[in-house]
């Protein structure tokens, strides 16, 4: 037995309309390959920028995680406070700098940007995202602590608070 339903139709989930997710750091083209960051000399090579040896006659353009440095513009903030990271500051901030650089030789578009002194703690300013996000979990993993993530999916930027 058929049962009809008139005027309805099923939902597609094929046919969604996907919205797009605004990052003016985003290339919106391909580059031509090779491309070269002429400030940290990643290269652009089948699709994704990745740490290599310069080829010859490249084409030079800035990396997204240059140009948001060049432009102090953080997709990223990690800050850390609290008695116990004003005990721990130097341990800690150790760790932070071996996760970031473990990050960079795998990815060169996550980045490190600025670490300032701020109210009591540090500011971490990244150029991705993940980074920031990495670096809350590895100290939380670490040093247990009260943690927060506060991301704004319009400006693509994550906020990470730890505190202990």
């Amino acid at each position: 037995m058929k049962t009809r339903f008139t005027g309805y139709e099923p939902i597609r989930h094929d046919r969604l309309v996907q919205e797009y997710r605004h990052d003016a750091y985003k290339s919106k083209l391909k580059l031509p390959e090779p491309t070269v960051c002429p400030e940290c000399g990643a290269v652009y090579h089948e699709g994704r920028w990745q740490w290599a040896a310069k080829p010859a006659h490249a084409h030079e353009e800035l990396c997204p995680a240059c140009h948001r440095i060049h432009d102090e513009f953080p997709a990223g903030y990690v800050h850390l406070s609290g008695p116990f990271f004003q005990e721990h500051r130097e341990e800690l901030l150790h760790l932070i700098k071996n996760e970031a650089e473990k990050a960079k030789v795998e990815h060169p578009l996550k980045r490190l940007i600025k670490i300032e002194d701020e109210d009591g703690g540090i500011l971490i300013t990244t150029t991705d995202i993940h980074l920031a996000r990495g670096l809350g979990e590895a100290l939380h993993h670490a040093y247990k602590g009260e943690m927060e993530f506060h991301y704004n999916e319009q400006e693509n930027l994550l906020r990470v608070v730890w505190e202990r």
